[in-house]
């Protein structure tokens, strides 16, 4: 795994659950940017919908984004300087392992092959917080996380509105909920440079690609799990299981 125990706190290894061997073809353009394809060509037809590729990409996109907030959100709890930043990080572990749970039943319906690593970019910010120390780092894990969730909430909204399948539907509804929590939670704490925010949420990538991309998993080894803290009281939404 790229992302070192150190950074990443835990990524909790579990028995998990067995990529299907007709899973659809990985991704090769995700992230941020558009899929160098067709985002509304219909690649399976399952008992829930049609599934576009922009719904496939669309769950790994929230897949990679608790692989990166949810060891962030185990920095918050530990270098916090702050009690409205550790309550952040509480809200964070709790909605992304939920949130995941429900990504992992999803794909495990629909047969869509998920990264058990994020993406070069969000190793780069995971990178960077786990450098960052006192109030460096309440600033700039709430104002990167800001801008992130604001991208993935756009994102929410165009699939939640265009999706022609019910469990993505489904999917986007809990992803939304989750990433305005988080939004909320990331505000409290007084920390967010919204300037900053705002021009990482606005301004073109201007990476390649494949540093948006999250890696494939490896061949036989368990999936990743993002397992919920002591206290969670959040809980995946049934119909996504």
């Amino acid at each position: 795994m790229l992302v070192s125990r150190k950074a990443a706190g835990a990524l909790f290894v579990g028995g998990g659950i067995a990529l299907t061997l007709g899973s659809l073809l990985y991704p090769a353009m995700l992230g941020v940017q558009k899929v160098n394809t067709s985002p509304d060509r219909i690649i399976a037809r399952p008992a829930t919908g049609p599934l576009t590729e922009a719904d496939r990409d669309f769950v790994v996109q929230v897949r990679a984004s608790g692989l990166w907030e949810y060891p962030v959100a185990q920095m918050a709890l530990q270098k916090g300087t702050t009690k409205a930043v550790k309550t952040a990080g509480e809200h964070l572990l709790d909605g992304h392992a939920s949130l995941d749970a429900a990504c992992r039943a999803a794909a495990v319906r629909l047969a869509i092959t998920l990264p058990d690593q994020p993406s070069p970019q969000q190793q780069g910010f995971m990178a960077q917080l786990n450098a960052d120390s006192g109030k460096r780092f309440d600033t700039d894990m709430a104002t990167i996380l800001h801008a992130t969730n604001g991208r993935l909430l756009s994102t929410i909204a165009n699939i939640r509105t265009t999706t022609k399948n019910s469990l993505i539907r489904t999917l986007a509804d809990q992803a939304n909920d989750t990433v305005m929590d988080h939004i909320t939670q990331l505000e409290k704490t007084g920390r967010v440079d919204f300037d900053q925010a705002a021009l990482r949420e606005t301004a073109p990538p201007g990476l390649p690609a494949r540093n948006l991309t999250p890696p494939p998993p490896a061949p036989g080894r368990p999936q990743v799990v993002l397992t919920p803290p002591a206290n969670s009281t959040s809980s995946p939404n049934p119909s996504a299981g």
